[in-house]
Parts: structure tokens; sequence; C-alpha cells
């Protein structure tokens, strides 16, 4: 047998110069394990690209797959090795990935790769329509052997287009064909442009499947960085416009529990005022349950969000459900937020679950038969609160579009009140400095406050 289970790992070693005269600065970075006691090194020049790799290594242990003696890589990394094509090479970057992606990742990985893909081709006759080659690759190539379902003829036709016409791998190392890839990520199907957020999230995924095959020695270097290839800048601000004052929010979780058949709105009255009151963002909040909440007959309560539940297509999900539980945004799988609430939302709360209850989890909001809160569902509600809270000028507005401009709203408030921005980003859940940024242009009064100061100064 070629291959072992018994695999250790060691700390990364850090390099240090040796140069005479050199202040002794780290130079590159070592990663070390064993496979069956002999010993496997790999030697990295940044501390991020050693802690990739050592990662890669530990989850395809944890994962209870076999070591090559020989290579000392898992059977994950020995399929990409292997690959000689983009096709085959992608498609083993995806087994790799998968075990210990989020549903959301997962998606957004398979949403790049069938971009990028078809522009990785030879010339070659009967290339299939592009939204063909998109359906076969999203539906079937781009997942795990173990949960593709069953080929249909059209996309097994269309795959086994592709397999033939796809580029070798070393044909990466070329600029002009990394640059194809690039400006596919730039276009829609439809031939129009892509915006600018898409465009970024896909050259992300573009750049990581580069970064793998880097860290396999398939590649001298990422390709990406030789080309002069600007994608368009994003905007990571909140646009003030969606932002609901007080007065307006208020009216809108009023007119929340009046639309919706057979009490849907009302039901879903005390979610909404979530996301208001404690700026939690959706997948936070259908996943609340009463023992995360502290609600006392008077004063502020307190909410401990420890888990989220996103909404995601079912075929990216492990469970088969499509609200599949994560830790929480940017923190570590066991964190807890703590999330102070003001009396109002207690109320609100209290008189939720006195007259609808909660889950056999201790879920407070459910539909009718239970199950978790679809997206579909409250976003038709919020959209009916709009249209009887708001003028007509403001429902063609961007005012409160989706129901998360609710949580913008809420730490816009907090921001604009004077909150300290340590203490709004911990209760939001967000850095410091993402917070600033994205929240920049929603900081009313900011200006005037500069102003006098500057003013002062002067007059001084």
């Amino acid at each position: 047998m070629n291959a072992s289970y018994d695999v250790k790992f060691w700390d990364i070693r850090p390099n240090k110069s040796t140069k005479p005269g050199e202040n002794r600065k780290t130079i590159s970075y070592t990663v070390r394990w064993t496979v069956a006691a002999r010993e496997k090194s790999k030697t990295f020049r940044t501390s991020a690209q050693a802690k990739n790799w050592l990662s890669d290594l530990r989850q395809a242990a944890n994962k209870g797959e076999l070591f090559d003696l020989e290579t000392g890589l898992p059977q994950s990394m020995l399929k990409a090795k292997e690959a000689r094509t983009v096709y085959d090479f992608v498609r083993a970057y995806i087994d790799m990935k998968w075990p210990h992606a989020a549903a959301k990742t997962r998606d957004s990985i398979s949403d790049g790769l069938a971009t990028v893909l078809p522009a990785l081709t030879k010339d070659r006759p009967g290339r299939p329509d592009a939204e063909t080659l998109r359906k076969a690759l999203r539906k079937y190539a781009l997942l795990p052997e173990a949960k593709r379902p069953d080929v249909p003829l059209e996309s097994k036709q269309a795959l086994r287009w592709l397999e033939g016409a796809s580029l070798d791998l070393t044909d990466l190392n070329e600029t002009k064909t990394v640059r194809l890839a690039l400006d596919a990520l730039a276009l829609r199907l439809d031939g129009k442009a892509a915006s600018a957020n898409t465009i970024r999230r896909k050259r992300a995924v573009l750049h990581a499947v580069l970064e793998y095959a880097v860290e396999l020695e398939e590649l001298p270097a990422n390709p990406v960085h030789k080309v002069k290839w600007k994608p368009p800048k994003t905007t990571e601000t909140v646009d003030p416009r969606v932002v609901v004052n007080p007065r307006q929010a208020e009216a809108l979780l009023t007119a929340v529990a009046s639309v919706g058949g057979r009490g849907r709105g009302r039901r879903l009255q005390a979610m909404f005022a979530c996301m208001y009151y404690a700026a939690l963002r959706p997948g936070e909040t259908v996943a609340l349950r009463r023992q995360d909440c502290h609600l006392p007959a008077t004063g502020w309560g307190r909410i401990l969000v420890d888990v989220s539940r996103p909404e995601v297509n079912v075929q990216w999900t492990d469970t088969g459900d499509a609200h599949e539980e994560r830790g929480l945004k940017h923190r570590g799988r066991d964190d807890v937020r703590p999330v102070p609430i003001p009396p109002k939302l207690v109320k609100i709360l209290r008189q939720h679950i006195d007259e609808f209850g909660v889950a056999e989890d201790g879920r407070l909001f459910r539909s009718e038969r239970g199950k978790v809160v679809a997206s579909t569902a409250y976003t038709e509600v919020w959209q009916d609160a709009r249209a009887l809270a708001l003028t007509p000028a403001q429902v063609a507005s961007p005012l409160a579009r989706r129901p998360y401009d609710l949580r913008h709203a809420a730490v816009s408030l907090w921001l604009n009140v004077g909150v300290p921005a340590p203490d709004v980003a911990e209760r939001a859940g967000h850095g410091v400095d993402v917070l600033l940024r994205v929240y920049a242009k929603c900081l009313d009064g900011q200006q005037e406050i500069a102003n006098k100061r500057i003013e002062d100064a002067l007059a001084a």
C-alpha cells in the first residue's frame, strides 16, 4: 500500500535570513508534516501561503483521506496534481474545497468557474451555446461526484465537448490566455456588462484557483498578477437613500402586521423588528431561539447571536436544507455576539412569543407549517408593507427596498446618535474599519462638526 492515514503536522517554521549585516528578517515559511513517519516539507514566500497549505492538509486529514507516501499529498490534492487540462484541474479543486466551504461559498465558486471555463477552450466545432454550457457546469460538472445527479443527454454532450476543448493547464502561463478568462468575467450571458461586485467576486474565485495551482507547483506564479487588467471599482458604502428614519421604520413595522394573508404579516412583524432594533442580519434573525433571548419585564434585554441560517439553493448544502446552520459571519464557529436590545424590542418579542409560541428547537420565527421562514415569503410581505406605509414617490425610490435595509438603518442611527464605533461594531458584528467604511455616507452632520472644529482652530 503506497498511502497511509498516519499523518502528523508540525508548526510552520519561519526561515531567517543568514546574510551578513542583515537584521535576520524572515524570508520564507516552511510547512512540515509526516506520512507514516516519512517527513515532508514545502516552503512558501509568505506566511499566508504557508497557512493556507497547512489548512488544506489538515482538512484532508480530518476528512479521513489517505495520504500518498511518495508525495505526501492527500488524495484530493493528488487528483489536482495529475490534472492536465484546466477543466480537470477545476473539478479537482471543487472536490478539495467542497467539504469545508459554506453553502454560499460553494455557490459562489461554481458561479465564477462556470463563467471562466467556457472561455478557456480551444476553437473546436460543435461548441454548445453559452446557456447550455453554463447549465451543464452549474447543475452537474461543478459538483463533487457524490453530489452529482444523473446528467441529461444535452448536458452530457456539452460537457463532453468542454472536456475535449479545454486548454492545457500550462496554457495559463500565457498572459493572453488569462486575459480571456478575465474578459469573460466582465460580461453577462446576454453580452451586457456585469456589475462591479459580480466581477470582483468572480475574479477572487479565479485568483484562488490559480493560487492553488501555484501551491501544487503546476504553475510557477499566479498569472493573474502579470495581466494589466483592472476590474471596475466596487461600491462598498451603504447608499444613504435606503436608510429609513425612526418614524418611517415604525410605520413600516406597523404596516407589516396588516399585510399578508392568514395573519402572515403579524407573524413576521417581530422578525423585522429584530433587523431594525438589533441590527440582525436576516440569516441571524430566522435562526434566533427563545433560549438566546433575555427578555425582562422592564428595561433593556439582550440577544446572544451564535448561529446564522442564510438561504441558499439546496444543491450547495450538505443537509438538503435551504437554511443550513452556519457560524457567524467573519467569526469563529463557536463565537457568540451579545446584542443589547431596547425595551421596545423586548416588548415586541414577549408579545410575539405569547401569541405564536416557539418551534420545537426554540426558534422564534417560523412559517405556518413550522418551517424556517423563506426569503421569498418575508420579502413579499415587506413589499406589501412598503406600499402601505410609504408614499408612491418613496415606494419608487430605494428607501428600505429590502428587509436588509432595516439593519443599515439601525447601524446608521447608532452611529449618528454618538454611540462609539467599537461598540456599534460589536453589536452589529462588523470590524471597526469596515463599519466606518461601509457607513461613511450615512453619517449625518459629521461634516458640519469637522468644519466647526477647523474654523475654531483657525480663529485661535
